[in-house]
């Protein structure tokens, strides 16, 4: 099993930043992809970037150039940077792994966190 604990969400004001981490724990040997998913008030969950053990990534098109997500291995924690938030952004955003590649669906992925809310304001 493994544990995912998302942390650094809430309010900034269109333009601004924030920077979301993901501790995971229990059998993080085993974790290859780890992605960032969002979801919105009467929206789809949707990935919005995912990284992979090698360092390869993914980003949904309407975050490329504005949110960056890296991994630190070591510290068993993936991050997700956001720069130049818009107010569309504003989702609870959910850390999740699985045991294999990147992957893009939410149901590919078996483990989740709990989720934190960022908030975007125009």
């Amino acid at each position: 099993q493994v544990q995912l604990v998302e942390s650094g969400g809430g309010s900034v004001q269109a333009g601004g930043s924030l920077r979301l981490s993901c501790a995971a724990s229990g059998r993080t040997i085993s974790v290859n992809a780890v992605g960032w998913f969002r979801q919105a008030p009467g929206k789809e969950r949707e990935l919005v970037a995912a990284i992979d053990r090698s360092g390869t990534k993914y980003y949904v098109e309407s975050v490329k150039g504005r949110f960056s997500i890296s991994r630190d291995n070591a510290k068993n924690t993936a991050y997700l940077q956001m720069d130049s938030l818009k107010p569309e952004d504003t989702a609870v955003y959910y850390c999740a792994a699985r045991l294999y590649g990147l992957a893009y669906g939410p149901d590919q992925y078996p483990y989740w966190g709990q989720g934190t809310q960022v908030t975007v304001s125009s």
